[in-house]
């Protein structure tokens, strides 16, 4: 068994311990060490990392209470070794990690609802509840949490005796064996817990609830608390001065401003859709009366536009009409309609062809296929003109 410091102070940062085994595993060794202050990874969060000596701990894993550090290095049976964990990594861990107990103990007192998952990534948090919860009922929770945070209160740590631990109501995801841990935010939250958290709610600092949705019938939230919830505020107010510039408007105005762009971008959208439709109609009038197989290449169309210049045609009595764009150096994307042939049968034969996908209606067809762009033209009229003959 390796002596968990962390147990002992969570704040416990340099240790001396004594290598105990080295095992090593491909091109890793796994160090186990008599006692340890890292933290394995476990409990939804990921383990601590830092230094052995010079030897750098890339994770730490717990098998039957004995703790794994793993390296790049071999560490000698019976060395007195120097551990330094990654203070800055832990402490940020300990600050979310605090935060969830807060956020979890008040909607469990709320709402009812159990916390039934917990994952502290290395961006963000998140805490899946089995029941929903609205982002005005969130921003409650917040404002809640972060008053906790404010009373700057002390958080206790307990290890039960059987006994005791039947009179105490407490929160826990999973089924414990053994010595349990409990871990109590005064007003907020009873919980099992086996990881490191701060000392008071104080140290938490900001804790910033960013999102909320739906998650296998509950909701998911995601959280940043501490430094992390400073970083993002840091990025956004960078962000909202950066659009402030651009939008020659003050940081408090941004939003109407990006509002009124938007509008006079739907008005200039809507002015471009009809100049482009004027164009189309102009294109589909200097159609020669004899032609009666129309193929185009505009790369420039959507695929709306591509349907309405088709249509026009058809409307025009003509036959047939194709409207290829191109999508890549030799992929066009296709359009196709006829009042005379099975465009079904026609397209089965363009794709095996020229390496095509795509399907439809007996008169209306839409794909892709692969080709340059005068075998493709040659194709499509040499076919179309045989389909019609027939």
């Amino acid at each position: 068994m390796t002596e968990k410091l962390f147990y002992q102070d969570s704040y416990t940062r340099d240790f001396q311990a004594e290598v105990i085994d080295c095992i090593k595993d491909g091109e890793y060794f796994y160090v186990v060490l008599n006692r340890t202050a890292f933290f394995p990874e476990g409990g939804g969060q990921y383990a601590d990392t830092g230094y052995l000596n010079d030897v750098e701990v890339l994770d730490v894993q717990e098998s039957e209470g004995v703790l794994y550090h793993k390296t790049e290095k071999p560490l000698e049976v019976g060395e007195l070794v120097n551990g330094k964990i990654d203070w800055d990594l832990r402490f940020m861990k300990m600050q979310q990690h605090t935060g969830e107990h807060i956020v979890s103990g008040l909607i469990t007192k709320r709402f009812g609802y159990q916390n039934v998952g917990f994952h502290l990534g290395s961006e963000d948090c998140t805490m899946d509840f089995n029941g929903d919860i609205t982002r005005e009922q969130l921003e409650e929770i917040e404002y809640s949490a972060n008053r906790a945070v404010a009373q700057n209160l002390e958080i206790q740590v307990q290890y039960p005796t059987k006994e005791e631990l039947e009179k105490i109501s407490f929160r826990s995801k999973i089924e414990i064996e053994g010595q349990i841990r409990i871990v109590t935010i005064p007003q907020y939250d009873v919980c099992a817990c086996c990881a490191p958290h701060v000392k008071r709610t104080g140290e938490i600092g900001l804790i910033k609830l960013t999102n909320v949705q739906r998650y296998k019938g509950g909701v998911r939230i995601t959280m940043l608390c501490g430094f992390r919830a400073l970083s993002d505020y840091k990025q956004k107010a960078a962000s909202t001065r950066s659009i402030s510039v651009m939008l020659s408007a003050p940081e408090n105005e941004i939003v109407q401003a990006v509002s009124t762009m938007k509008e006079n971008l739907s008005a200039w959208k809507t002015k471009a859709i009809q100049l482009q439709r004027e164009v189309l109609k102009y294109q589909v009038e200097q159609i020669p009366k004899e032609e009666n197989i129309v193929v185009f290449f505009e790369d420039e169309l959507e695929n709306e536009d591509a349907r309405y210049l088709m249509n026009m045609v058809l409307e025009k009595g003509k036959s047939f009409c194709a409207v290829l764009r191109k999508k890549d150096c030799e992929c066009f994307q296709y359009t196709m309609g006829s009042q005379c042939i099975d465009l079904r049968s026609f397209i089965k034969a363009m794709h095996e062809e020229f390496e095509g996908r795509g399907g439809g209606k007996p008169e209306m067809v839409q794909g892709s296929v692969n080709g340059k762009k005068d075998d493709l033209e040659k194709w499509i009229l040499e076919k179309v003109r045989q389909n019609i003959h027939e």
